[in-house]
Parts: C-alpha cells; sequence; structure tokens
C-alpha cells in the first residue's frame, strides 16, 4: 500500500528480461533500495546507530509533498520533481515495506518474462510518476506520502491489460477484466477501513491508469515492430 505519512515531522517550508532464472536483478535492485532505507530508518529509530531524526529527515528530502506543487519552499532545487520518484523508495515501517516487496516479488517477475527488464522499469516509473500526479492534483492536506505501491498497481494494470484486452476472442473476457478490476477496489475500500483512512488511494488509482497506459503503449510498440 501506498500511505500519507503520519509521524510528526516537518516537511518543505510552505511558500527483454535479460535473466537466466531466479529472481530478475531489475527486481532484486528495487528491493534492496527500498529494504536497505527502511532496514536504516528502523536502527535509527531503535537508537541502534544514528538518530530518531533521520527518519523525518529522509521523508522531508524524498517523500511526495503535495505542498511542493503549490509555493512550499524546496530543500534542494530539484526536489519538486525528483520527489515524484524518490517517494516509491521509502515506506512507513517494516508493515508497509514487507507489504510492498511481496506485491513487487508477486507481479515483477510476470511483467519482466512478458515485456524485458527496460519494459518493466518503463512501466513500473510511469506508474509511479502517474500515482504521484494524481495523488499531487487531488491532495487536500499538507501530509506527505510515500510507498512504492502506486508503482506495484501499475503493474496489477499491465497484467489485467495483457490477460484480458489483448485477446480477442476468449470466452467471458469482460466478465474476467471486471472481477479483477472490482477485485482491486474493495482491496482498496478494505485497506482504507482498516487503515482508518490513512491509505492514498489517489496513487493506487493514478498508478493504475499510468500502468495500464504504458502497457497498451508497449502492445502497440511490439506490433509495429512486428
Amino acid at each position: 500500500m501506498t500511505d500519507p505519512v503520519t509521524r510528526d515531522i516537518s516537511g518543505p517550508t510552505p511558500s527483454a528480461s535479460g535473466t537466466t532464472g531466479g529472481v530478475s536483478p531489475v527486481l532484486l535492485m528495487i528491493a534492496a533500495v527500498c529494504i536497505l532505507i527502511e532496514l536504516v530508518l528502523q536502527g535509527a529509530d531503535l537508537k541502534l546507530f544514528g538518530s530518531p531524526v533521520w527518519r523525518s529527515r529522509t521523508y522531508q528530502y524524498g517523500a511526495f509533498w503535495p505542498g511542493l506543487l503549490h509555493g512550499w519552499r524546496p530543500n534542494y532545487a530539484a526536489q519538486p520533481y525528483a520527489m515524484f520518484l524518490t517517494y516509491a523508495m521509502l515506506h512507513g515501517g517494516l508493515g508497509h515495506l514487507a507489504g510492498n516487496m511481496f506485491t513487487l516479488l508477486a507481479l515483477g517477475e510476470t511483467v519482466v518474462r512478458r515485456v524485458g527488464q527496460r519494459g518493466f522499469v518503463l512501466i513500473y516509473s510511469t506508474a509511479a510518476l502517474g500515482g504521484a500526479a494524481l495523488f499531487g492534483l487531488t491532495a487536500d492536506g499538507p501530509r506527505p506520502m510515500v510507498g512504492a505501491s502506486g508503482a506495484l498497481f501499475g503493474l496489477a494494470a499491465a497484467l489485467i491489460y495483457w490477460n484480458f484486452v489483448i485477446p480477442e476472442h476468449t470466452a467471458g473476457r469482460m466478465r474476467r477484466l471486471a472481477a479483477a478490476i472490482g477485485s482491486l477496489i474493495v482491496l482498496n475500500a478494505l485497506l482504507w477501513v482498516l487503515l482508518d483512512g490513512l491509505l492514498a488511494w489517489e496513487t493506487h488509482l493514478g498508478g493504475f491508469l499510468a500502468g495500464w497506459l504504458a502497457a497498451w503503449l508497449l502492445d502497440r510498440w511490439a506490433r509495429r515492430r512486428g
């Protein structure tokens, strides 16, 4: 899931796969970056090393802050642009991280087998951008947002597109498409209730739409090449 951050922190001042078996390198790289960051922040939170302030500082520089789209002063010049991707490398705790990394490995390998590692990166990054964009357009408060699930919903959208839309003579394809999308809606609703509304559904929706678009573009490009 992708969560708005609710910790007490201060932000910017307002004003072809290429694999030979096992897990694909691109998935390992993404997972390693996300896991390393969260483990370092967990250690700092527990005062094993560093300082508990490390998490808030990391969020200040890497989370997605809607206010930066509305006149807030950034911490560094590229922050209003970089945050569209850096937020997807950060998480709100071990549970948040574990859920997203499990989903990444569960969905990612199928996507890599379909379009290769470059295609995967295109879909994943496009979905992360789309998720951040919709969150930024619809956010009604100053809270920052972190998490990889906007990108993960983009992977789910790509798989749904390939499995249920491209085949032209598959019996019951529209019924199964509706069931898949309905399941994602129900999942978001349940998470919304379980997390007391602390769920960035806008990021999920934006990531899904962007991932669908990326899969459609890749399919059209492949058809033209063929």
